[in-house]
């Protein structure tokens, strides 16, 4: 049996991947987490074959609750969902450590053959992403400026991009006000910016939230 944990900070989508996942018999949701706090309590506490995680989450970003179950459970699976666009997404989430990266709205058949994949070890993305990514090969591939951030410094941009104030972000990432004052001005260096509307309008330009 397949004992999965599902964490979204939104009921609606909980109840709708866990009625997905019932139709299985090999698989059950053996708990679920509406925020990062509550997600590393219950991976502590239990013993899971995957989480099911969505990346934007109250109370500590995805990818900072991805690198905290990974350096707890290095072995355990962690599949992304999310609403945002698996081409800027994926492969940061893939290099942090997940097994997987799904769309929200992919078919429930996908869901199931994700978590089949990840749980067996392999890694999973969509064909379109493979696809996208082996047209790639062999050609030299311009870094974008958003590349050379760190995961930490990602989640800042896309906080400050989607309206959070700095004691929102300091209050969802566990920071001081002025660590995010230093990492926001760090963000503007690193991609050549001066101010938070040039910050807005270049997350717009590439596509960095849904």
């Amino acid at each position: 049996m397949i004992k999965i944990l599902i964490a979204d900070d939104h009921p609606v989508v909980r109840r709708g991947l866990k009625q997905i996942i019932s139709e299985n018999p090999d698989m059950v949701v053996a708990g679920e987490a509406g925020d990062g706090l509550e997600v590393l309590s219950q991976v502590r506490k239990n013993d899971y074959d995957l989480v099911l995680l969505d990346i934007s989450m109250p109370a500590g970003s995805g990818l900072s609750i991805l690198s905290q179950i990974k350096s707890e459970k290095t072995e355990l699976p962690v599949l992304i969902i999310s609403i945002y666009p698996e081409s800027q997404y994926a492969v940061r989430v893939l290099k942090a450590g997940a097994s997987g990266y799904l769309a929200k709205d992919s078919a429930p058949e996908e869901l199931i053959k994700a978590i089949r994949a990840v749980v067996s070890g392999k890694k999973y993305v969509s064909a379109g992403l493979a696809q996208e990514l082996a047209s790639k090969l062999g050609t030299a591939a311009r870094n974008l400026p958003h590349e050379t951030l760190s995961n930490r410094e990602f989640d800042i941009l896309c906080l400050i991009a989607s309206g959070k104030t700095n004691k929102g972000m300091a209050r969802d990432l566990f920071l001081s006000p002025k660590t995010v004052s230093t990492y926001r001005l760090r963000i503007l260096n690193k991609l050549g910016l001066k101010t938070d509307a040039e910050l807005i309008r270049y997350v717009i330009e590439n596509r960095l939230l849904g």
